[in-house]
């Protein structure tokens, strides 16, 4: 898993990257550009080592995982208008985890998020994915629309999970890729039965 190639990019004249130390700058500029998903989760915009804790940010202690992806989309003048945080076996193998998915706002509404998104699916499921996961702040209307007309059920609800400013409801959603129950999910992921307590990863939109 740790050798594969990154996705290719579904939009024409868009670059894809793995995002290091060397893209800073630029995933910087573009948190600060595209404010919005920080104003909904965290309640505040941007902070100036957004990127750089986005970069070096580490999982919770314990859990289980095969490789964070923080995947940057350029465009022709290498300016970044797409972002994406993919983890791999995250808890269980075959599970994959989208932690982070922001589309540059003057992309919203002409097609970009649902394509970006197809391009991560179908390289997840080419990887070896059987599940997505990922987790939506409830009364996020625009995002929990986004992932359910992507084929995303909820799974539970998690109360009181501190993201910035705020204490947000965070709906844990996930997506099949090669079909399967959601009793076979919650085999894997024992975590995300409703009647279990605990916190999740920042969520994806």
């Amino acid at each position: 898993m740790l050798n594969l190639k990154l996705p290719s990019s579904p939009i024409p004249g868009l670059e894809v990257v793995e995002i290091t130390d060397a893209h800073v700058e630029a995933l910087q500029r573009f948190f600060e550009t595209n404010s919005e998903y920080n104003i909904a989760v965290n309640g505040e915009p941007p902070g100036p080592s957004e990127a750089y804790e986005e970069i070096h940010g580490e999982l919770p202690t314990g859990w289980s995982f095969a490789k964070k992806w923080l995947i940057g989309y350029l465009d022709k003048n290498g300016a970044m208008v797409a972002v994406a945080n993919v983890v791999s076996d995250l808890l269980a193998p075959t599970v994959w985890h989208i932690g982070l998915f922001i589309v540059a706002t003057e992309r919203h509404g002409d097609g970009s998020s649902q394509k970006l998104y197809r391009g991560i699916e179908t390289w997840a499921g080419a990887s070896g994915a059987s599940w997505l996961r990922l987790g939506v702040v409830e009364g996020n209307v625009r995002a929990e629309r986004f992932w359910e007309r992507q084929g995303f059920d909820q799974v539970r609800l998690r109360k009181d999970v501190k993201m910035g400013r705020l204490k947000n409801t965070v709906r844990v959603m996930i997506k099949p890729l090669r079909g399967g129950t959601l009793e076979q999910y919650l085999a894997l992921v024992e975590r995300d039965r409703p009647d279990t307590h605990n916190e999740l990863v920042p969520p994806s939109q």
